[in-house]
């Protein structure tokens, strides 16, 4: 079997790395890195960036003015992006075009996706961040009202949801069939409350009461949040990935310089065998990421549906990054709790995505459920 990466996902993959060079960790100045601030807005001169550079359309066909690949792309430039910490809705707005590609209607495509390549319109998705498989991920309930759908609901831990353009709700009929709801930011009947990330992140907490929404801006495709929700999950352990390995690095660096009894700490075993694990722990978060990215991409078929590689790529990526940024911060000492030193901020993102959609005993269970359903030979 071939594992090489395409011409083309190399391509991307070169040019999200020079475009990332000059990108200082947390893509904000220095002072707002200090902990409890929060920034007002993502990093809009990035994303204008990203979209000069065809970046935000990776996943939108070219008839739509995107590049046309698939998701290991996208996952390859969310893992450059997670090394400095790009504070840029890039999944989210990627993800939640990805489905209006895959089931929206003409008309849908053609208001949305050109513009969403084109960095003009920023999307996000309602994806209840910390519940992971749990049902109040469709705690908004959707019920045909003439021509239109009206919703009602909460949703909490809202990414971009003071910036975004159009949020994506997932919600669920009468009858328990899910559909996608593509809402306007500011729109009748929808309020938002300020919620905060373990990042520091402003999120938001969305109440919907009776908030109209054209039947044309309405997704009833089956399976069409079973498959935003596993890409948006392969794409948080590409980010978990990239900021593991940058922190790795950091920490090679460092205990290669710091002395102690006269010897560089990085030659001491104990410190080389926390290392060389942690390396370990990167290249199973590896291998699980692509092959759910691989699966996702392909549609192949295997013992177990999608969701199992997706649910496995996130406990590895869970636990992995949570080892990874604590190690770090054992072997940089004292010097690791500095706030002038950027790797309390890799720390804080690492719990964050640790637990974005869903920890590893969440997708531990449904793992669990799925093996339950679709025994092995």
């Amino acid at each position: 079997m071939d594992f090489t990466f395409t011409e083309e996902q190399q391509a991307v993959v070169e040019a999200a790395k020079a475009l990332f060079a000059d990108v200082a960790p947390d893509g904000v100045p220095s002072p707002a890195l200090t902990p409890g601030a929060v920034a007002e807005d993502f990093d809009r001169a990035l994303w204008s960036r990203l979209a000069d550079a065809d970046l935000l359309g990776v996943l939108i066909d070219t008839e739509h003015g995107g590049v046309g690949l698939d998701p290991i792309a996208l996952c390859l430039v969310l893992r450059e992006s997670a090394r400095v910490l790009a504070r840029v809705p890039l999944l989210e707005s990627s993800a939640a075009a990805s489905a209006v590609q895959a089931y929206g209607s003409d008309e849908l495509k053609r208001r949305i996706l050109p513009a969403a390549a084109r960095g003009e319109l920023v999307l996000t998705v309602a994806a209840h961040g910390r519940t992971g498989h749990d049902p109040a991920e469709l705690a908004v309930t959707a019920q045909r009202d003439g021509d239109d759908w009206t919703l009602d609901g909460l949703q909490t831990s809202v990414p971009w949801a003071d910036h975004a353009d159009l949020v994506v709700v997932p919600a669920h009929t009468p009858e328990g069939h899910p559909v996608l709801a593509l809402v306007p930011r500011d729109h009748a009947g929808l309020t938002r409350a300020e919620q905060f990330s373990t990042s520091g992140e402003r999120l938001g907490e969305l109440h919907l009461e009776g908030v109209r929404v054209a039947a044309s801006d309405v997704i009833e495709a089956d399976g069409a949040w079973d498959k935003l929700r596993d890409l948006l999950t392969t794409g948080t352990c590409a980010l978990a990935l990239g900021l593991g390995e940058a922190v790795l690095r950091m920490t090679s660096e460092y205990t290669g310089k710091r002395e102690q009894f006269g010897h560089p700490v990085a030659t001491f075993q104990a410190v080389a065998v926390q290392a060389a694990d942690r390396y370990i722990d990167l290249r199973a978060m590896e291998v699980t990421l692509w092959q759910a990215a691989w699966r996702i991409s392909s549609g192949a078929s295997g013992a177990l549906p999608t969701a199992g590689d997706v649910a496995v790529a996130k406990i590895w990526a869970s636990d992995g990054v949570r080892r990874v940024v604590q190690t770090a911060q054992h072997l940089h000492g004292g010097f690791g709790a500095d706030t002038g030193y950027p790797l309390h901020r890799y720390h804080a993102w690492a719990k964050q995505l640790e637990l974005s959609l869903g920890p590893a005993a969440a997708h531990e269970e449904a793992l669990g459920d799925l093996l339950a359903a679709h025994p092995l030979a």
